[in-house]
């Protein structure tokens, strides 16, 4: 937030007199200044005399930020969190100047409100930070009299930073534009305008780069500064500002590398190596990399306090080395999977933790859905059944995965139904437990008309399935039992007869049948009658 924004907010608030507008004359002093309360001019109370003419200054409560740099740690303190002081404006040639502030330290000095700096850009590949943080929002607000640090975007040698590394907010002006980072001959296509590329390599050791962009580099490493230039435009030229005299440099050896680079090699670097290194083009242009040689060390990995269940691989606990971290089977890794020893000798984050693998906890909330077993942790499962008369649409079983899902949806039961029963030809429907739908347990009964003879059960019932218990019945035609015939039997005897029977009839001793009837006995007909009825049998002597 910029301090004039501030004070223009803070001081409405703090019941400001501000500056009247027009001329008066010098001898009469300054006119009211115009009690204000944000931005509101507030009519004085009864019995205050609204003559200023007489003050040479007028004191007042304010509550602002400091206009020194203080040793905080942040860049401004909220007007309503920053302490009260006393600010005052004074009179000069009949107009109200000011207003001036008191020090937050209690000199008693006052002190003008002096105005932030607006960092309104971001150019492109370039980090900014203030207080160690980097700068990620335009507009941001840098108090008077503090500094920002700028530097290029890594991989370090990339790019070339035009402009200074430090930059100072002075009454609400930098000290200088906010610079710029060139791309090198890595990404123009080696053109010879372009600054060279510097790449690091550090086959053996470690380093790592610095909050202000530097190298800083283990002792006892080896060290590679290659500058990318096409070898037939010229030889570059390496220079330096470490305290010794000479390093080993020139093209690479490698079939590969010998026309683009151009390397420096420092063994087993000491601290005298510190210092810039500079890589020219025979055009004049150049890149530089400042080099810092320090024996630095972070905790040790076992010292700090880690996580249950958390593994960790660690190539050591020096400047630039990596620690690696896992968990096992059945917890996640929540924060980062690696972590690297700084130039500041901390380490680049805290240690990640395990957490315990879990999946959404399950609520059944349908009373035809059973669960007869549930455990959401990493591995474990929720058992399922349906009440009785539904049936499953899913899996019974699902299991826990590594990522905190199921495996499959929570399943759904719905009602098992049965198909309505056919009534069978010239049969009827005499009982039905379900008439509307036919569920799980559903009875039905059916009955044959007259003269017909049920085939199959006259009952069948609705199966957990969905299918009946049995196929329904049919009814097939059939004649009665006739009766005996007057002085006579029938051959043969039975309660039911089928479509296409005939009857044999036998006379007792002493009595016959009519010669017709015997020449044609009785059939049982289609549609359950007899041809024709019995006859009877008569005396021989009749005949």
């Amino acid at each position: 937030m910029d301090l004039s924004y501030v004070l223009i907010v803070v001081i409405t608030k703090c019941l400001l007199f501000s500056a009247a507008s027009g001329q008066q004359d010098k001898s009469e002093g300054c006119p009211s200044p115009g009690f204000t309360l944000n931005g509101t001019i507030v009519v004085p109370r009864s019995g205050i005399s609204p003559d200023f003419s007489s003050l040479s200054e007028v004191k007042f409560p304010a509550h602002l930020p400091s206009p020194s740099p203080v040793n905080d740690e942040k860049a401004i303190v909220p007007s309503s969190d920053a302490p009260s002081r006393v600010c005052k404006i004074k009179c000069i040639a009949g107009q109200w100047v000011g207003p001036l502030c008191q020090e937050s330290n209690g000199d008693g000095r006052f002190q003008p409100i002096l105005k932030s700096c607006i960092l309104d850009e971001l150019p492109p590949n370039v980090i900014l930070s203030f207080k160690n943080q980097i700068i990620l929002e335009l507009n941001t607000t840098i108090p008077h009299n503090h500094t920002i640090s700028a530097r290029c975007q890594e991989p370090i040698g990339t790019f070339k930073l035009n402009g200074p590394s430090i930059l100072n907010c002075s009454n609400g002006v930098w000290s200088s534009p906010i610079p710029k980072c060139q791309p090198t001959t890595l990404f123009t296509n080696y053109t010879e305008n372009s600054p060279p590329t510097i790449l690091v390599r550090v086959p053996s050791g470690s380093a790592a780069v610095d909050q202000n962009g530097g190298l800083v580099v283990f002792p006892g490493s080896i060290l590679h500064l290659e500058c990318l230039y096409l070898r037939r435009h010229g030889d570059p030229v390496w220079t330096w500002t470490s305290e010794a005299e000479t390093y080993l440099a020139g093209w690479a050896i490698g079939n590969e590398e010998r026309n683009w680079k151009y390397r420096l090699s420092i063994y087993y670097v000491k601290h005298f190596d510190s210092g810039t290194f500079t890589c020219t083009t025979p055009r004049g242009i150049n890149n530089t990399i400042s080099l810092r040689i320090s024996d630095i060390h972070c905790k040790p990995v076992p010292s700090m306090d880690l996580s249950l269940h958390l593994n960790y691989r660690a190539s050591g606990h020096r400047l630039g080395q990596t620690a690696y971290f896992n968990c096992p089977p059945g917890f996640f890794l929540k924060g980062p999977a690696n972590i690297t020893c700084l130039p500041s000798g901390e380490w680049s984050n805290e240690p990640p933790v395990c957490i315990m693998v879990k999946c959404p906890p399950i609520s059944v909330d349908d009373s035809r859905l059973i669960m007869i077993e549930y455990n959401n942790t990493y591995g474990k499962r929720a058992v399922f059944k349906c009440a009785w008369g539904f049936q499953m649409s899913g899996e019974n079983s699902i299991q826990c995965m590594e990522d905190s899902t199921w495996s499959h949806q929570i399943p759904t039961c719905t009602e098992i139904l049965c198909p309505t029963p056919v009534i069978p030809l010239n049969g009827i429907l005499i009982e039905d437990s379900a008439p509307e739908k036919h569920v799980v347990g559903s009875v039905v009964q059916f009955s044959c008309g007259e003269r017909h003879q049920m085939i199959g059960k006259a009952s069948i019932m609705c199966m957990e399935n969905g299918t009946w218990s049995h196929s329904p019945p049919y009814c097939k035609a059939r004649c009665e039992y006739p009766g005996e015939p007057t002085n006579g039997r029938i051959i043969p005897l039975k309660f039911w007869y089928a479509p296409g029977d005939k009857l044999k009839i036998t006379c007792l001793t002493g009595y016959v049948l009519p010669l017709p009837t015997e020449a044609s006995p009785p059939v049982c007909l289609n549609n359950g009658t007899w041809s024709f009825p019995l006859p009877k049998c008569i005396q021989y002597t009749n005949v």
